[in-house]
């Protein structure tokens, strides 16, 4: 895609028009890091960034980026829940998640959501230079080591949630509400976050402490607050 002549570029003097790339992250120094990263790369640039799911759906709705990039851990509507959102209304928008989050929990349900490519912010900025670059040329990126787990479960004859262990276990609202626990939010304020009863989180904090073999409430808790704790390298 030719966009302008300039002093820059190949030897006829064409210039590339940049992707223009959306970001969903809470955290303003994430946001700051990709901005500088992407200083030289002549074909990337972030030209928005919203730091929560209502904000970014309506930069969306006014103009589609050529990539979403997109944290897990967000403000109110998380961001497995604005994945979905925007698979339904815009299915073409390639996704990639960058998150902090060990990809053994949540990379094959994004995957399964819809995103193109996984990977942790952890990584060097050359490796997320390259995850961008894959997903926005078609293709589906994964670290080896996600590849070599999806394979593992793809080719084994026990069932995938049987190989799960701890929090990949759990279902995608399961994962919410104990990440929320985990957080120091009560029943009653999950419930007002998520839109749900507090019946329901109930409900939901009986299958938890089953899936996860937890013997009472205050065995939940405790869990879920090191599993956070353990997210943040605190």
């Amino acid at each position: 895609m030719i966009a302008y002549k300039g002093n820059s570029g190949d030897k006829h003097g064409l210039v590339t028009a940049k992707k223009k790339i959306m970001l969903v992250d809470d955290h303003p120094l994430v946001g700051q890091g990709l901005k500088t990263m992407m200083c030289t790369t002549p074909d990337l640039e972030i030209s928005w960034m919203a730091s929560n799911a209502p904000a970014a759906l309506q930069m969306i709705a006014e103009e589609v980026p050529d990539l979403l990039i997109l944290d897990i851990s967000l403000p109110g509507t998380s961001g497995l829940d604005l994945l979905k959102d925007v698979k339904i209304g815009y299915p073409d928008l390639p996704v990639l998640v960058l998150s902090m989050h060990e990809e053994s929990v949540y990379a094959g349900r994004v995957l399964r959501a819809g995103a193109k490519g996984y990977i942790m912010k952890q990584e060097p900025g050359e490796k997320v230079i390259e995850a961008i670059r894959c997903v926005l040329s078609g293709g589906v990126y994964a670290s080896p080591a996600l590849v070599s787990s999806l394979l593992q479960t793809f080719a084994s004859d026990t069932p995938a949630v049987s190989l799960k262990t701890g929090p990949a276990r759990l279902g995608d609202r399961e994962l919410q509400v104990y990440t929320l626990i985990g957080n120091g939010l009560s029943t009653k304020e999950i419930a007002s976050q998520l839109n749900l009863s507090t019946k329901t989180v109930q409900t939901y904090r009986e299958h938890i402490k089953r899936k996860l073999g937890l013997s009472s409430a205050m065995a939940l808790v405790h869990s879920a607050t090191q599993w956070i704790r353990d997210e943040k390298g605190v």
